[in-house]
């Protein structure tokens, strides 16, 4: 722009600069609306939201696992390492089953529900405990895996299946609750049996999120509710370390060396990094003032090391993420992908909401991972490959199947 067209501009008046202002805003608007109304708008920002989050979290892995890294390997990229290998697995993993069918996904829900839950069964036998918990089995080398992350998945893509049988109409209650509770309560137990209270949640949390895509009554979830409120309040007392987390998370400033101390120190990263945070790699509190600063803590890291503008971009990525689950929940058409999509939004959203709500002093802490963003291949893989699933859905839309031929066309003309 010259000096003339600067000049010209202030001496408008107010109201026509307004105007011209007003124009601007209403063409980005509908510049906004015309890429959201593309037939593929939803695949790209589930693949936009996806790998922004998997950039940061790897980036963000590496800055916060190193001093631990070093203390246990001797080398601080060790871990970085793994989690870019888990990345690599997931990535290759999701783009593959992004090309996937519908009837792929029905086909296989029984046989991966099997899967699931046999080696649910198999890490209460020759599980590795860490941390207290009995959920974790060896696997090659230095890797582990953990069973119920890939229950969650399993049960989205079992309960969207069976939910969606023809033979089995939803008229009543027995249809509508059966097999479905049954078989998710017998996976909570046994994940419950290893001592893995958060995940527990999220199988829950999905069962309850295949209902509510159904259309169940809202007296089915009063009662489940009770019966999962009373549960909680037994094994929250039955257990003296989540009796601590809880009465902690009650009375944050009488125990903040003891129970408390990981809130109070992911608050302190997270108040120390101020608006632009203290740079990239400059975090103080990953030193061992705050445990588990590369896995359940990650975002207190975020915050220190990017400031609030790095924690509010992670909360926007993932309500961008959220809308376009909710959308292609509310645009398709067919049944089992509205079930599957909702199971696997209820598990990614209510996952994220139980972690950032944990290190904000928000709710209790559950030990879930931030997904996409936190250490652990067991958690991230398996996310990757239900995020895969969702793409693959996106793809087959009629409108989007349409465009797809389009581009393939336009490519093998070019070509030629």
């Amino acid at each position: 722009m010259s000096l003339t067209d600067v000049d010209h501009d202030a001496d408008q008046p107010a109201p026509e600069r307004r105007e011209g202002q007003g124009r601007e805003s209403q063409g980005l608007v509908q510049r906004i609306g015309v890429l959201l109304n593309h037939p593929l708008s939803t695949y790209y920002l589930l693949l936009g939201t996806t790998l922004l989050l998997l950039t940061l979290g790897l980036i963000m892995v590496l800055s916060a696992s190193s001093i631990d890294s070093y203390r246990v390997f001797g080398n601080a990229y060790t871990l970085a390492e793994r989690q870019a290998l888990f990345a690599a697995m997931g990535l290759v993993a999701m783009f593959i089953v992004a090309r996937t069918s519908i009837p792929f996904w029905r086909g296989i829900s029984w046989p991966f529900l099997g899967v699931a839950c046999t080696f649910l069964v198999i890490v209460l036998v020759i599980g590795v405990s860490v941390a207290g918990q009995r959920n974790w089995i060896d696997f090659i080398g230095p890797f582990r895996f953990q069973p119920s992350e890939l229950a969650k998945l399993s049960l989205v893509v079992w309960g969207a299946t069976t939910l969606t049988r023809r033979d089995r109409p939803l008229d009543s209650w027995r249809n509508l609750l059966t097999p479905l509770l049954p078989v998710a309560g017998g996976m909570l137990i046994l994940v419950l049996l290893e001592g893995d209270f958060g995940n527990s949640l999220m199988l829950a949390a999905i069962a309850l999120g295949l209902l509510f895509a159904v259309g169940a009554p809202l007296r089915v979830f009063a009662a489940i509710g009770a019966v999962m409120s009373l549960g909680i309040l037994l094994l929250t007392a039955a257990a003296p370390y989540r009796m601590e987390r809880f009465t902690s998370w009650l009375h944050p400033d009488q125990n903040q060396l003891g129970a408390g101390w990981q809130v109070a120190q992911g608050q302190l990263a997270l108040g120390s990094g101020g608006w632009w945070g203290v740079g990239l790699g400059a975090s103080r509190e990953k030193w061992g003032s705050l445990p588990e600063a590369h896995t359940d803590f990650i975002f207190p890291v975020i915050g220190e090391e990017l400031g609030l503008l790095g924690t509010i971009s992670v909360l926007a990525l993932f309500a961008v993420l959220s809308f376009a689950i909710f959308r292609m929940v509310r645009n398709t058409d067919d049944m089992f992908v509205r079930l599957a999509t909702a199971g696997v939004g209820c598990w990614i959203v209510v996952q994220a909401i139980l972690n950032l709500g944990a290190v904000l002093g928000l709710l209790p802490i559950t030990g879930v991972p931030l997904p996409l963003v936190s250490y652990g291949g067991s958690s991230l893989v398996p996310t990757l490959v239900a995020l895969g699933m969702l793409m693959a859905f996106a793809r087959q839309e009629p409108g989007a199947r349409q465009a797809l031929r389009r581009r393939s066309t336009a490519q093998a003309l070019r070509k030629r």
